[in-house]
């Protein structure tokens, strides 16, 4: 009787713990099945950037992946069905790679692109050379959008290039930074931390791509360590306060950079780089290019669209006052174009896009524009496309009809070119990948 007694006491709790074990992975399948299917049946199937590719007899259903992914609990990018880790919300991935860090088994691939729809990528080593020795890649050129990513990367570059031995002449230069992004930022510092002789040069303002995101737009990074300067959390900031921070280092760090001034052409001659830019020329023993992805805007190819009232891109929004505005597009910047927009007294604005869903905005831009139709702040027109553009109006198609709306201005946020031939002429190597790491 007494060992009766005491197995009761064993067994009963474990048989509690396996029935809410139980419980939960049954509540936890279901509910990564929902955001699986609801992904599905929007059509946001495609992840726009670096992500997830989980190997199913590998993965053993530990959960860790889950866990680690930062954009957890708000959104749930990775679930469990069948036991086994899958990528159940693919837009809502934006590259952090921490589910790749976190995963005991080796289960999980970081990839870019997919089966159908390819990415552009320069080729470049795990210190972020590329084929061309001595030119290095780093932030939103190289595939890696989040700014995390970014700032690490242009520091390791910079760690990479201080270990290289070459031209001591004092008149070249170790390094050349392009570009004043987070990626370039970070390589300035990284470069004064090592005592590198360098230049950062940069085509517009400090932030890069940043510097012209719409007032107040929210941009979502994680935290991360600055050279010089250490560890900075940033989890949901605006645009504001991210340039205010960067101004602030820029001034307390003394790091030097160059704005407006735009490379015309890099030549290789020796053991060095020539640098060509519409101000002077450089001579440096390596380069490091963090520039944007966006490259040349790309354009609709209408009749009318070298009108004055076109754009491809909003600087403030404040500027389309009472005024009829029409945003082509289906990512993230004509989502918050719109939104912004549409919150100035007297604006009317219409987002049009091509497809049938915003596949290729953040889940919370894409809730954004949701609320903002369902208020009447913004008419959506889905699977449509601007036909001709005229003075005082615009004509679309959708659904095989031919209407025209009134229209006083309009923004193009339709992607960029990724400057591949300037990096082909460079010698650099270019990628396009299906589903590839």
């Amino acid at each position: 009787m007494p060992d009766s007694s005491m197995t009761l006491i064993y067994m009963v709790p474990l048989a509690l713990i396996l029935y809410f074990y139980v419980r939960r992975s049954k509540a936890q399948h279901l509910e990564s099945v929902r955001v699986r299917e609801d992904s599905r049946a929007s059509g946001l199937t495609e992840p726009p950037s670096l992500h997830p590719v989980i190997d199913p007899l590998k993965c053993i259903g530990c959960s860790a992946c889950i866990n680690a992914c930062p954009e957890m609990p708000g959104h749930r990018v990775l679930g469990l069905i069948h036991g086994k880790a899958e990528l159940v919300s693919p837009t809502d991935c934006i590259g952090h790679g921490a589910c790749f860090a976190s995963c005991p088994e080796g289960a999980i691939s970081l990839v870019f692109g997919t089966e159908k729809r390819g990415v552009d990528i320069p080729h470049v080593s795990a210190n972020f050379e590329t084929n061309v020795p001595g030119l290095f890649i780093a932030g939103e050129l190289g595939g890696m959008g989040l700014i995390r990513n970014a700032i690490e990367q242009g520091s390791q570059a910079m760690r990479a290039i201080s270990g290289m031995k070459g031209n001591t002449e004092t008149e070249t230069l170790d390094t050349l930074i392009v570009g004043a992004g987070p990626a370039g930022i970070s390589a300035s510092l990284a470069a004064m931390e090592q005592g590198l002789k360098y230049a950062t040069i940069e085509q517009d303002a400090l932030g890069g791509t940043v510097a012209h995101f719409p007032r107040r737009k929210l941009v979502m990074t994680a935290p991360a360590k600055l050279p010089l300067v250490g560890q900075f959390r940033f989890k949901d900031t605006t645009k504001e306060q991210l340039l205010e921070f960067w101004q602030k280092i820029e001034r307390d760090t003394g790091v030097r950079i160059s704005y407006k001034e735009k490379v015309d052409s890099i030549t290789r001659e020796g053991d060095s780089f020539v640098i060509v830019t519409d101000k002077r020329q450089y001579r440096a023993r390596t380069v490091l290019l963090a520039i944007g992805r966006r490259g040349t805007p790309r354009k609709l190819e209408v009749p009318g669209e070298e009108l004055p009232k076109v754009t491809y891109r909003l600087d403030d929004p404040e500027q389309y006052r009472d005024q009829r505005v029409l945003v082509i597009g289906g990512g993230d910047s004509a989502i918050e174009a719109a939104c912004s927009i549409a919150e100035i007294p007297g604006a009317v604005v219409t987002l049009s896009y091509r497809s049938a869903a915003f596949s290729r905005a953040k889940s919370k831009n894409r809730e954004r524009i949701e609320a903002a139709e369902k208020h009447g702040h913004v008419t959506v027109l889905m699977q449509s496309q601007v036909q001709q553009i005229e003075p005082d109006r615009v004509r679309l198609t959708q659904g095989g009809r031919n209407f025209d709306i009134d229209n006083d201005a309009l923004i193009i946020n339709a992607g960029g070119i990724l400057p591949t031939g300037f990096l082909r002429d460079i010698g650099v190597e270019v990628n396009t990948k299906f589903g590839e790491a």
